[in-house]
């Protein structure tokens, strides 16, 4: 059976660091020890006021020394952490803090004063993170031992970035995450001697894997809030950085800039997830990382992770997500509930110990998503209907066709948004696209794109860029997709979580409708 969460401070050797960053080096030993100090403190403010086991203790932190730490200290607390991204607004921070009815808010005395009486709970703990820290790092503290958590009870609950309406609380167990955490450094041969640049979100199951996945092998990870790509290549060249995660559009920032040979020198994989890797980028990465694995996945909250594409792969198969993960079983079902044949589009629907324990306090969003696993499935239980359609080739492979709710309808078709960027993207000068549908009387939507240019692009190239793009897109593209206005930005709008905002651009799109 495998360890509650608080556990992986046990995983790498004593003396090995396991955090490292401006605050300098934390070894494992030293890890367990501020775990343990986190933990007493926690339940001593959470036992004062009379709460029970299983009361939220929510985070709105930067990325730093106490936000990695918290998820093992308030677990062994036997509580259940909510981490609130720190990009977030008082509107977003407090939804989550109401619909959590969160026990305890651990932040900062800024983004306190933030928020009004109203948006936190009654009754709430409020304790800041530099008077936290100073806890976890007296050496004469009172600690507490590693828990002794059941794998199905609740540790986590992460909210989701709200693209499509309020962020939902996704439930996670501590088997959820565990046995994520076992399963990535399983298929990415992570080791003792890797150390892992966290560049995402850590309120972001991708982004908080990284943690997860490089304590269970023994590795060590380096936090990074960084404002310039270029901070990321410094910190990595520092830190001898030997793994990469991220998402489409950090990306094509790090592609934009200038790698010293010693950023490179030790960097052997970078990972991509929360969107394809399109032919075009895969190119710059193998340009700007030469001779790294670049490992393509993809995931939903819900589920964790339901596939990768193996590197030596990718190359031969770039349109694929690749094929289940260690630990998860991932199939393709027609809408009847039946498997669907090679080749023919279907949902893809995950099942397995990976699934999470549904939403927070909504059984009716619940219902809609975890349902009773097909009888085609070998695991059973509960499984997730992802509502993405995808295609499996005759080697069992996957290929991403797009989200059921973001699909354009036009003209009696139904088109999916990665078809037009990705033939956007083809085309020299472009850096990053997103299509969309606006509303329209005669085509029921009509089809708006919107584009970055490349950096190094001269105002002349840029300013000839919509039209050229228009004529290759005609060229390459049926008539039904061909964009109805194409929009150059100098800047996509992104979510808390780095990827490009649909909504606010679609909010744009409506705005500017005839």
């Amino acid at each position: 059976m495998l360890p509650p969460l608080d556990h992986l401070t046990k995983q790498g050797a004593p003396s090995a660091i396991a955090l490292a960053g401006k605050f300098g080096a934390i070894d494992y030993a030293t890890m367990e020890a501020m775990v343990g100090r986190l933990a007493h403190r926690l339940t001593e403010g959470i036992a004062a006021k009379g709460l029970p086991g299983g009361s939220r203790v929510a985070a709105w932190l930067p990325k730093g020394v106490l936000a990695a730490l918290l998820p093992l200290a308030v677990t062994r607390a036997g509580h259940v952490y909510v981490p609130i991204n720190p990009l977030l607004k008082r509107a977003q921070v407090a939804h989550i803090l109401q619909d959590s009815g969160a026990a305890m808010l651990i932040s900062q005395p800024a983004r306190l004063g933030t928020l009004d009486k109203d948006d936190v709970p009654g009754g709430t703990i409020l304790l800041i993170e530099s008077e936290l820290l100073a806890v976890a790092e007296d050496g004469v503290a009172t600690g507490m031992e590693p828990g002794n958590g059941q794998p199905d009870d609740l540790a986590e609950i992460l909210y989701t970035s709200g693209s499509t309406g309020r962020p939902k609380g996704v439930m996670l167990s501590h088997a959820n995450l565990m046995i994520g955490a076992r399963s990535v450094a399983s298929y990415l041969g992570l080791g003792v001697d890797d150390r892992t640049l966290a560049l995402l979100p850590l309120s972001f199951d991708y982004g908080q894997n990284q943690l997860f996945s490089t304590w269970w092998a023994g590795g060590c990870v380096v936090p990074l809030d960084y404002l310039l790509p270029r901070e990321v290549a410094k910190i990595a060249s520092v830190h001898g950085i030997t793994t990469l995660a991220g998402v489409p559009p950090l990306w094509v920032q790090l592609t934009e800039i200038d790698w010293p040979a010693e950023a490179l020198a030790s960097l052997r994989r970078i990972t991509n997830s929360g969107g394809a890797l399109t032919r075009p980028l895969i190119a710059r990465l193998r340009e700007t990382f030469p001779g790294v694995d670049i490992v393509a996945m993809y995931g939903l909250t819900e589920a964790f992770r339901s596939t990768y594409l193996p590197p030596a792969m990718l190359d031969a198969h770039p349109d694929s997500i690749g094929r289940a993960i260690p630990d998860a079983e991932v199939l393709v079902l027609r809408p009847d509930g039946s498997l669907s044949d090679d080749e023919e589009a279907g949902e893809l629907v995950h099942c397995g110990p990976l699934v999470a324990q549904g939403y927070w306090r909504d059984p009716v969003r619940t219902a809609e998503r975890f349902r009773p696993a097909p009888e085609a499935s070998v695991y059973g239980g509960m499984a997730v209907w992802s509502g993405d359609t995808v295609i499996r080739d005759s080697e069992g492979l996957l290929r991403f066709v797009g989200r059921d709710d973001a699909m354009i309808k036009s003209a009696g078709n139904r088109i999916s948004p990665s078809e037009i960027e990705d033939a956007a993207l083809a085309v020299a000068g472009v850096a990053e696209a997103c299509a969309l549908g606006r509303p329209d009387e005669r085509l029921g939507q009509a089809i708006m794109l919107y584009v970055r240019g490349e950096a190094a692009l001269c105002q002349a190239d840029r300013d000839a860029l919509p039209e050229r793009l228009s004529a290759q897109l005609r060229q390459t593209l049926p008539n039904f997709m061909h964009p109805a206005e194409i929009r150059i930005l100098m800047a996509l709008p992104r979510n808390p979580n780095g990827k490009v905002d649909r909504v606010a651009l679609a909010t744009q799109a409506m705005e500017n409708a005839p």
